[in-house]
C-alpha cells in the first residue's frame, strides 16, 4: 500500500494494512508504515464511510481489478506514477 500526503510533499510511504478493531461505532483500520519511516497509522471508519467504500468498490472497474487473474500473483505490482 502506497501512501502520500500533501503535508509531506512528495513524499511516499509504504505500508501494510495490519488489523482492523471494532471500537465503538467505529472500524478502527490498523496500517504500518514501513519506508521511509517507521510509524503505526490509525484510521477510523463510520458506517457511512464503511458504506462509501462498499459502493466504490462495486464500480465495474475495481470488480474487474479484483477478478482480474494477474492480480492474484506473487508479482510486485507496478507503481501507479502519480496519484
Amino acid at each position: 500500500m502506497l501512501f502520500r500526503s500533501t503535508g509531506l510533499g512528495k513524499t511516499e510511504l509504504v505500508g501494510r494494512v495490519d488489523d482492523l478493531q471494532r471500537q465503538g461505532d467505529y472500524l478502527i483500520m490498523y496500517v504500518d508504515v514501513i519506508e521511509p519511516v517507521k510509524w503505526r497509522i490509525r484510521a477510523s471508519l463510520s458506517f457511512m464511510d464503511l458504506a462509501k467504500v462498499m459502493v466504490c468498490m462495486a464500480k465495474q472497474s475495481v470488480v474487474r481489478f479484483l477478478l482480474s487473474p494477474k492480480q492474484w500473483g506473487n508479482r510486485k505490482p507496478q507503481h501507479p506514477g502519480d496519484f
